[in-house]
């Protein structure tokens, strides 16, 4: 007794059902718009508004993980913050995640001139453990991107130039 072949189609078809059934069940993850990195001018020198920037990082407590001022770069540790004040991780369906985000930045700093500086602000973050609105218990899987809310990045900038005057 002989078997009948299957083609790949039949082998697709299947493959698209069982798919089909168990992505019905979930709800779908929805990512926070990505914005662009944060750019502000400081009107100081380059030197001033490092100084300023390594006094307001340490001010607000922020681990550094690399620093260096010949390039202009300076790279946090990753930090816990809750999310939605530093943090804006999505929603699954129609509510919102709350938990913990795992944040990092990244500083640039370049001189514009003798009494300018430009600096930018990148963000990398994620989920560290997430729930569904305020409700169940917090847990870790699955880790979903999140995006800065650009709280951090003007604070920093307020105290840089608040920083500089001084």
């Amino acid at each position: 007794m002989r078997r009948a072949p299957r083609g790949p189609l039949v082998l697709a078809l299947a493959a698209g059902l069982v798919l089909a059934g168990t992505g019905g069940c979930s709800r779908p993850f929805v990512s926070a718009i990505l914005p662009p990195p944060f750019r502000d001018e400081i009107p100081a020198a380059y030197d001033a508004t490092w100084r300023a920037l390594i006094r307001a990082l340490a001010y607000e407590n922020v681990p550094l993980r690399a620093v260096a001022k010949d390039s202009g770069v300076l790279a946090s540790d990753e930090i816990l913050s809750p999310i939605g004040v530093y943090a804006d991780c999505g929603q699954l369906g129609d509510v919102g995640l709350e938990g913990e985000a795992t944040v990092s930045f990244t500083v640039f700093v370049q001189a514009n001139g003798q009494s300018s500086t430009d600096v930018q602000v990148n963000a990398k973050m994620r989920t560290q453990s997430w729930r569904r609105g305020d409700s169940g218990k917090l847990q870790p899987e699955p880790v979903y991107p999140c995006v800065s809310t650009g709280r951090w990045e003007a604070n920093l900038m307020d105290t840089l130039r608040r920083l500089v005057r001084e």
